[in-house]
């Protein structure tokens, strides 16, 4: 009988090579632009180190990685046509790419939220100056 732990690594692998798979699927021109909007947003956040709810904070922290993350896979999924999806899957399987060594992204994506955060901190003060 398997562990816990390893049941929990397993399933992390399988999210790590749907997260992947979407990835390229979301490359792929015969993905339909809803799709794609989608797929950006669940490999963005799968990426991002920022979460939603802080992993700090006990049970709640992890429940937005354990909650939207694969709800955001299972919806991208479902509006992938089925032979782009099993070409994606099969590219994924066949590579050896590991997204969390990916420093450019990582980069990128907090280079993202540091502006998200500064303009918001602006508009909001702003809006206190205002009133």
């Amino acid at each position: 009988m398997p562990t816990i732990i390893a049941q929990i690594k397993s399933a992390a692998e399988r999210v790590r090579n749907e997260t992947h798979a979407l990835y390229l699927a979301g490359r792929d021109p015969r993905t339909p632009w809803v799709a794609k909007v989608v797929i950006g947003l669940v490999v963005a956040y799968a990426l991002s180190p920022i979460d939603l709810i802080p992993d700090f904070i006990p049970v709640l922290g992890y429940l937005d990685d354990l909650l939207l993350l694969p709800l955001g896979i299972y919806l991208a999924l479902k509006l992938i046509p089925a032979a782009v999806l099993a070409d994606a899957r099969h590219a994924a399987h066949q590579a050896s790419f590991n997204l969390s060594a990916s420093r450019a992204a990582a980069v990128v994506i907090i280079l993202l939220w540091m502006i998200s955060m500064t303009v918001g901190g602006v508009l909001v003060l702003r809006y206190f100056d205002a009133v």
